[in-house]
């Protein structure tokens, strides 16, 4: 396995999906099959997601910008090109994740002032080499986010979910088409299943 996952160097992986995709379970599984340092977001540290659930509308954009400081503050501290002698990066999210739900959460007017300033700090932070996206049918996201367990998600809307797909995948294909692997989630148990993990890494080293 390790001398497999050798043939890749500083290369920087982004897992991208919705709401209960399985993108932080398959991150973890991967770093450690590519050897890679592992990016987890720190969404629990956001002092306004429990009550964004509870009033979007007025929370909105609070806990935009705060996702946005807290993102940036991560990524802009990965190696900013990629070396052979660097380690692989495998992370949960990419940085267009943040105009990905801006956009779904904000007013027009408030999206465009967004956007500026995620230009002038996730626009300029290094971005993945190879973005591997998880798609899953809404009834699939809702057993995954109910598993879970998290309080603030106890409510989640089936058309904020629905929404989010179509962004996601709208987004990927004008903009990713030449550097996405595509999974349907659904067919894949990363969790328990050697076979099934090992068919993403071949899926990642073909595209190298």
């Amino acid at each position: 396995m390790l001398k497999r996952a050798s043939l890749i160097e500083g290369k920087y992986i982004a897992i991208e999906g919705n709401i209960g995709s399985g993108k932080t379970t398959l991150a973890k599984l991967l770093s450690e099959r590519l050897n890679a340092r592992l990016v987890l977001e720190e969404f629990e540290e956001n002092p306004f997601l429990g009550r964004f659930y509870e009033d979007k509308e007025r929370f909105a954009f609070s806990v935009e910008m705060s996702f946005l400081a807290d993102r940036y503050h991560q990524l802009s501290n990965l190696p900013t090109t990629q070396d052979l002698f660097l380690p692989n990066l495998v992370a949960d999210y990419a940085p267009f994740k943040s105009l990905i739900f801006a956009q779904n959460n904000l007013s027009e007017v408030e999206f465009q002032l967004y956007r500026k300033f995620w230009q002038m700090a996730l626009g300029k932070v290094r971005q993945p080499d190879l973005l591997i996206f998880l798609h899953r049918p809404l009834e699939s996201l809702l057993r995954n986010i109910d598993k879970r367990g998290r309080f603030y998600e106890k409510n989640m809307s089936h058309n904020y979910l629905l929404r989010l797909n179509e962004s996601y995948a709208s987004f990927i294909k004008q903009n990713w088409a030449s550097k996405v692997i595509d999974l349907n989630a659904d067919s894949f148990d990363f969790l328990h299943s050697e076979s099934d993990l090992e068919r993403v890494v071949d899926a990642v080293l073909e595209k190298y």
